[in-house]
């Protein structure tokens, strides 16, 4: 396996292990849409996940997770301009109340994985493709053997 494949995976593995872990705490996670809390839940997070797009406004969102009483919530929007901009307006929002916005794995996955994914909904199919390049550069690689 390609070390530089397989160490990907192994990071993003681990990070969802520990976002699951998060989640089983009883951590909200916000995403943009219903697609995004499908995979989520295909990837095995069984926590609360508020869904953005389901609220009618910025305001209905902010309003909804402050009353869920929590002193933290996990933003775990989409990578692209506007997933940026709700997540930065929701960090701006919720650090003026007593809910801490939590974007470390929306930032480590955004690091782990720059341009190649735009959205969550997308990040199971993005597992099986690194999957699949690094079985077949081990494949390649035995056969130069």
């Amino acid at each position: 396996m390609s070390t530089r494949l397989e160490k990907k995976l192994e990071k993003i593995s681990e990070l969802l292990e520990r976002l699951a872990l998060q989640s089983a705490k009883g951590i909200p996670i916000v995403v943009e849409g219903p697609n995004d809390a499908k995979t989520l839940r295909n990837l095995a997070l069984c926590g609360e996940i508020i869904v953005a797009k389901t609220k009618k406004s910025f305001l209905a969102l902010a309003t909804e997770i402050e009353k869920l009483g929590v002193e933290e919530v996990i933003l775990l929007m989409d990578f692209d301009r506007r997933g940026k901009e709700w997540t930065k307006r929701l960090t701006r929002y919720l650090e003026q109340t007593s809910t801490k916005p939590n974007t470390f794995f929306w930032t480590e996955l955004h690091d782990l994985m720059g341009r190649e994914l735009k959205d969550i909904e997308s990040l199971v199919s993005f597992i099986h493709t690194l999957k699949k390049k690094s079985r077949n550069s081990q494949t390649i690689i035995e056969s130069k053997m």
